[in-house]
């Protein structure tokens, strides 16, 4: 087995001729990883030995969790179940709450329990993270065909569901903002390739951050990637209330003098149901359900069409040509449907061949945009002005199609939202002392807590289109158009090009114009519904 760690250092050094980003002192550090590599052969304790002692390694501050448990979000690493038949399935079901949150982990447990979707060349094991959490280790063989699977994965989640309301808001003209941004997007996670390349043992984004900024840049970024996990949780939950509601719109309960209609009962359903997922130790079952991501939004396009050419249920001919009353709202739409840069340099740290990479991020956003745009059309030619923030609240229920668009949307979140809160979670258990996590109550209450208040979240601005438009403008501008360019220029200072100064200018300025406009607009009609 070829060790990973002289991929990796051959493949920087390859890199660096390229872009001339390393500088020259870097490749003597890995002229010793290499000779250390050698004596060490393959055997697997060496090749940890060699990792630890490696220079530059940004894995060591706050947070240490964050490669993994986004490896195991992305669908990086989604497992098999070959262990169902294996004798270690005992061992499985002790993974539930009484066992759940042990704080000393063995990873032969874990090894005999998981495996790649696809045969992969495993690295070496990762160094234990504070968390309650068995996490998988990241192969370090990705093929070409699974990375993409990853990104669309990643890009295709439920923004999608908004694309027709997206041409509501700014018009057949503003579909145009959806293919600039994928243009800008697909730079953007070109820069981040070149700040991994730049230095030896970045990996990931909040990497990234501290080779720009120190650990304060890691620190900053983290919370930025966190909080937009966090959101789309809280989009989860508003989501499943809302079509839950359109199937069931006279469902209520009252309880002791308090009303809950369906929007308020299906919320708190919905959060009841998620939660003991939440206190899962293994999310590996989750994670392999999640990895479907990508046929359960293809299945909900595919509805959409259905409905449309199948079904007959007529076209409008509505809508402006450009609504600039709207735009600002369709430009955070359009923004959150690129929200994969936290995921994107794990792609990359684990793909076989590095040099795929630009090819694999250009197709996941060429498969992605043509299937917003395919579900933006059609959504709006079928549904006009009546368009609503997701289209599966317009597809009329009588149909078999739109039965199963609804219910393969309401049930895919659900299979999501553990594995969304899990990096939040794991990153605030890396901060309660090692002896407090040897009892899993403390592991227990973070959790329920993530959970909870994402559903009073919810319940205040229960207005998925809304709150998607203030994610994307916000968080998904800042962490997809604006910190690659500054983490970029800060790595490389006086090595960039002009050329490439002047994009990263350009893409700042839109950026930061995308998001103030989008942010303002998208919280000024979040308070205009309040009140």
């Amino acid at each position: 087995m070829k060790n990973s760690v002289l991929d990796r250092s051959n493949y920087v050094e390859n890199s660096d001729a390229e872009d001339g980003v390393v500088d020259e002192e870097q490749s003597k550090v890995r002229a010793e990883e290499d000779d250390d590599d050698e004596s060490d052969g393959s055997d697997s304790s060496s090749v940890c030995s060699t990792r630890r002692s490696r220079p530059d390694s940004y894995n060591t501050t706050w947070p240490q969790s964050y490669r993994q448990s986004i490896d195991i979000y992305s669908g990086v690493t989604p497992p098999t179940i070959g262990f169902l038949g294996t004798p270690n399935l005992s061992r499985l079901g002790s993974s539930f709450l009484s066992n759940s949150f042990r704080g000393h982990h063995t990873s032969e447990i874990f090894s005999s329990l998981l495996r790649p979707l696809l045969p992969t060349q495993v690295e070496d094991e990762q160094q234990q993270r504070k968390s309650s959490h068995l996490l998988p280790v990241a192969p370090r063989q990705c093929s070409y065909t699974q990375g993409v699977f990853n990104g669309v994965n990643v890009l295709c989640g439920v923004g999608i569901l908004s694309a027709p309301y997206a041409i509501k808001e700014g018009g057949w003209l503003g579909l145009s903002i959806l293919f600039i941004y994928g243009v800008i997007s697909f730079y953007t996670g070109i820069l981040l390739r070149r700040c991994l390349d730049s230095k030896p043992g970045l990996e990931t984004y909040p990497d990234i951050g501290q080779a720009a900024f120190g650990p304060p840049g890691r620190i900053i970024i983290s919370i930025f990637l966190y909080l937009e996990l966090y959101a789309c949780c809280v989009e989860y939950i508003i989501l499943d209330s809302d079509n839950l509601s359109s199937l069931f719109p006279n469902a209520h309960l009252n309880i002791g003098g308090i009303h809950l209609n369906s929007h308020l009962l299906f919320a708190v359903l919905i959060t009841l149901i998620v939660l003991p997922t939440t206190w899962l130790r293994d999310l590996s079952i989750l994670s392999y359900i999640s990895a479907g991501g990508v046929i359960a939004s293809v299945l909900v396009v595919a509805c959409l069409f259905w409905v449309g050419l199948v079904d007959n249920i007529g076209y409008k001919n509505e809508g402006s040509l450009i609504n600039l009353s709207g735009i600002s709202i369709a430009i955070g739409l359009y923004g959150y449907s690129y929200s994969g840069h936290a995921v994107f340099p794990n792609i990359y740290s684990s793909l076989k061949n590095k040099n795929e990479f630009p090819a694999v991020l250009f197709t996941s956003f060429v498969i992605s945009a043509l299937l917003f745009a395919g579900v933006a059309v059609m959504g709006f030619a079928l549904f006009g002005e009546s368009t609503q923030s997701q289209f599966t609240l317009n597809v009329p229920h009588e149909f078999m199609a739109s039965k199963i668009a609804v219910w393969t949307t309401v049930v895919n979140p659900i299979t999501k939202y553990s594995i969304t809160l899990a990096p939040m979670a794991l990153s605030l258990e890396e901060l309660i002392p090692t002896e407090r996590l040897e009892s899993h109550w403390y592991a227990i209450i973070m959790r329920t807590a993530l959970t909870i208040s994402s559903l009073v979240v919810a319940m205040s601005v229960p207005f998925f289109g809304l709150v998607m438009a203030l994610i994307g403008s916000l968080l998904t501008m800042l962490l997809a158009f604006i910190l690659p360019c500054v983490c970029f220029l800060s790595i490389v200072r006086s090595k960039a090009t002009r050329p490439q100064v002047a994009m990263c200018a350009l893409v700042l300025i839109i950026g930061v114009t995308s998001s103030a406009l989008g942010t303002y607009s998208a919280i000024s009609k979040i308070m205009d519904n309040l009140r």
